[in-house]
């Protein structure tokens, strides 16, 4: 049955597809760009040759600059274009700018600019696929509708000429012409299939100008890469911030609070030592206990910074460490032929134990597991439990604030948490090799 329904489901999407708004707009905007690319063409071949023609005085500069300033211009027609008809939104490449003022450096810097020449080729390429594209999307368009029609038209040839219906040629004295009931149904029948043909013909036409607006009109992928950069550098800084924050509020609150409380009990028990011993043995012996507490929150604030444990024994210890103090047994797997990059072990290690915290807080499982492995040139870590499930990276929650602080350092977290069906979570990070 569900077979059945998919089929059933696959073959209404393909009868709609004519009909739809989607098939529509792609179509004119194959239809459109035709004349549109050759006026760009025509620009461009022009204002370049004349541009470089010219090199030999100083106003070939100005020209191609000015080419290069209107195929820009041409670039932001073309993703408008995408961006309304196709329905596909193209980032704009990054703003052309002189490192100082006046109209030569914005020359200058339009001459340098590789955006600016990747629109002119845009300009220039673009025209032979737009011919190839109109022709080839009109002909299925008009030959389908036009033969799936056929049966409601064809009375025009006998009614206004001789011919008894269309004309598919022509042999000597032998003519064959589409009038008999089969031959109409035939070529209704061809189409039909033609114009069930068409939307995805469209599609595919379509989807090679969204590759060639995306990588000619778009920002290259140096300025898209510096952009992720900038972002992740933004994630790990706001991050360091919070740590710190964190680290200044627990010593605040923790440490230096007993501290502080300490120092003032040994202070009277130092004014009663020679009035009240007893009185006074008994203070100093509760600030022994203050103190045990105290530097017991020192090593835990220390172990959250950087444990000792992940320095000097490697991941596989650390996490067992982590693994013990769970509210669930752990079992902990490491499997690494050697010991990664000090950055990449401590987020691994951060990783495992927020994840751990998770399963304590909120999984309710009876058991979990910890499998760190590596895979070519990536580090994986998989934290599974047999909870509750239902776990969800959404924003502002704790998976979506690890995912980005994996993503700053080209990390991937995966969460699979189905309802009842317990949560397995993926982290990938580059490998790095710990230097000696």
């Amino acid at each position: 049955m569900g077979s059945g329904a998919h089929s059933g489901s696959g073959f209404g999407r393909v009868v709609r597809a004519p009909f739809e708004g989607r098939t529509w707009r792609e179509f004119g905007y194959l239809m459109l760009g035709l004349p549109l690319s050759t006026l760009y063409f025509s620009l461009a071949i022009t204002g370049v040759s004349l541009g470089a023609g010219l090199l030999v005085t100083f106003l070939g500069v100005p020209v191609l600059a000015g080419v290069l300033a209107m195929c820009r211009g041409f670039g932001r027609v073309e993703r408008a274009r995408v961006r309304g008809m196709l329905g596909h939104d193209i980032a704009e490449p990054a703003p052309i700018r002189a490192e100082k003022g006046g109209a030569i450096a914005r020359m200058g810097a339009l001459l340098k600019s590789g955006s600016a020449w990747r629109h002119v080729l845009y300009s220039v390429i673009h025209f032979p696929w737009a011919v190839f594209a109109f022709c080839v999307a009109l002909t299925f368009w008009a030959y389908g509708w036009a033969m799936l029609l056929y049966p409601l038209w064809f009375w025009v040839f006998p009614a206004f000429t001789d011919q008894p219906g269309l004309q598919l040629f022509q042999n000597d004295d032998y003519a064959f012409y589409l009038d008999s009931p089969l031959a109409i149904a035939a070529t209704c029948a061809t189409g039909l299939a033609l114009t069930l043909a068409t939307p995805w013909v469209v599609r595919a036409l379509t989807t090679v100008d969204r590759v060639l607006v995306c990588g000619l009109l778009g920002p290259s992928r140096l300025a898209h890469r510096v952009s992720e950069l900038e972002s992740d550098r933004g994630v790990v800084v706001d991050t360091a911030a919070a740590d710190l924050r964190r680290i200044e509020r627990d010593l605040h609150d923790g440490a230096q609070a007993r501290l502080v409380a300490l120092a003032m009990d040994l202070g009277l028990a130092k004014e009663k030592l020679t009035e009240d011993p007893r009185a006074a043995a008994r203070m100093v012996d509760e600030a022994h206990g203050e103190v045990k507490i105290a530097l017991q929150e020192l090593r835990d604030l220390a172990r959250g910074i950087h444990p000792a444990v992940l320095t000097d024994r490697g991941l596989d210890a650390a996490l067992s460490s982590v693994a013990s103090r769970c509210a669930v047994p752990v079992r902990v797997a490491v499997d690494l032929p050697s010991r990664p990059a000090a950055a990449i072990e401590g987020i691994a290690y951060f990783t495992v134990s927020e994840l751990l915290q998770n399963v304590s807080k909120h999984a309710r499982a009876r058991t979990a597991g910890v499998d760190v492995w590596k895979s070519g040139e990536r580090l994986l870590i998989q934290v599974a439990d047999d909870g509750v499930g239902g776990a969800d990276a959404v924003a502002g929650s704790g998976l979506a604030g690890l995912a980005e602080r994996l993503d700053a350092v080209d990390g991937v977290l995966v969460v699979d948490s189905p309802a009842g069906g317990g949560t397995t979570v993926t982290a990938e990070l580059p490998w790095r090799t710990a230097t000696a």
